[in-house]
């Protein structure tokens, strides 16, 4: 029999949870965010099964995002897609140190300077330990630079919710923290009224505290040295990985640089909790704007200039892209919507499987989060060959029993129980 999700602590338990942060930001008094080295940030419920922790499944993205109308075929697979463009940030700098072209930041910073917004919310990395991360509200340029380039670690920028009503506020955080945002807005008006601008970046998981240590390994870091800069990408795109460290002499030293492709794709992506693979919004269909890479036209090396997929979700997002390439913040060219396919190949494969995945689980006697059109039957059945099919169904089947998924996942205050 499947477990039923009552509260914020079934959803962590049933290896629902995204980390977000949104339930810890709407209850900070019951609720609090830790790092589990395997689990990644999860909530901790100070009454597990209390109403609080009842009260926050309310605006969990876990357990399912808000379902939006799709006009045609390319909105049923993506999500809104009002327009696109390929670009990047006409400022050399913020270009350079981009995970792709800087668009993010860019935006970011066009949307204060213009007056849209007072101030930002981003993820930085923490400047005591650079392995995990932070939310900071930016308000000029130097800041939002700060947290330019991807973080493949954990965060949890909705923890910051309460903030974000003290003035108007933009947002920049994965899709599955866009999708809580979007739920909590939808219960709080006030809060809504206070976010003119959310940016999603295209996300394809976020890896683990064991990972980032397995990363440091290969980049030469001796254990338990004092990090002071650990670089995921940007400095070029896709950028190379490296760290910076303090030796025993109090010099800062360089550790050897390696491929985004080796980094991510042998080392980090393997770490993903099993939420990011039933995921079924990897684009951040709930945003006013979303950025990711445009890998159709690929870099040639590994510290090209960069170059940024821009996708208007709202009426007020494309207003925006349209008046940042206007006033010169942003370089950029119109393309069709049939790019995000070209683009990002990996996901919407990633997407058609999501169905067979969840159906697994439900023979497993596992609860799902709730289905969107992107995940449906239709788009298993249309866009994935027979051998793939199985694979979905027999392959989740397997994982489950390999990784135990059926168990509980028990976590206290201090990690994992």
């Amino acid at each position: 029999m499947s477990r039923s999700i009552e509260s914020v602590s079934d959803v962590v338990a049933c290896n629902l949870c995204t980390g977000c942060g949104a339930c810890a930001g709407l209850f900070p008094n019951a609720i609090r965010m830790i790092e589990d080295e395997i689990e990644g940030r999860r909530p901790v419920a100070n009454t597990p099964g209390g109403a609080e922790d009842r009260a926050a499944l309310g605006v969990c993205a876990g357990i399912g995002a808000p379902e939006q109308p799709a006009r045609d075929a390319v909105e049923a697979d993506w999500g809104p897609v009002l327009a696109c463009w390929e670009g990047y940030a006409a400022d050399p700098d913020i270009r350079h140190r981009g995970s792709s072209g800087g668009a993010a930041t860019a935006l970011a910073a066009f949307a204060v300077e213009s007056g849209v917004v007072d101030g930002v919310a981003h993820v930085t990395a923490r400047t005591d330990d650079p392995r995990r991360n932070t939310v900071s509200i930016s308000r000029d340029r130097d800041a939002l630079l700060r947290g330019a380039g991807s973080r493949y670690a954990q965060a949890s920028p909705a923890e910051i919710l309460p903030a974000l009503k003290e003035q108007p506020t933009g947002f920049i955080g994965k899709p599955c923290d866009v999708a809580s945002l979007a739920k909590a807005r939808a219960l709080d008006a006030e809060l809504d009224a206070s976010i003119p601008l959310t940016i999603a970046i295209f996300c394809a998981g976020a890896p683990t505290l064991t990972a980032t240590e397995t990363l440091l390994d290969r980049l030469g870091v001796p254990k338990g040295a004092k990090l002071t800069d650990l670089r995921y990408r940007g400095m070029g795109w896709p950028g190379l990985m490296q760290a910076r460290w303090i030796d025993a002499e109090g010099a800062e030293r360089a550790s050897d640089a390696i491929p985004y492709a080796e980094g991510w794709g042998k080392l980090l992506q393997g770490s993903r909790r099993w939420r990011c693979r039933i995921c079924d919004d990897h684009t951040g269909a709930l945003a006013d704007i979303s950025v990711g890479d445009p890998w159709h036209n690929p870099p040639e090396g590994d510290t090209d200039a960069g170059r940024s997929l821009i996708v208007a979700r709202s009426e007020a997002g494309r207003a925006l892209v349209e008046a940042a390439i206007i006033s010169g913040a942003l370089v950029a060219k119109a393309r069709r919507r049939e790019v995000i396919a070209a683009a990002q190949p990996n996901l919407l494969a990633t997407n058609a499987a999501v169905w067979g995945r969840r159906f697994a689980m439900r023979l497993a006697g596992m609860p799902v989060p709730a289905a969107s059109r992107a995940s449906g039957f239709g788009t298993w059945a249309r866009r994935l060959g027979f051998k793939a099919k199985a694979q979905s169904i027999l392959g989740t089947l397997r994982r489950i029993r390999r990784d135990r998924l059926r168990h509980p996942v028990t976590l206290t205050a201090s990690g994992r129980g």
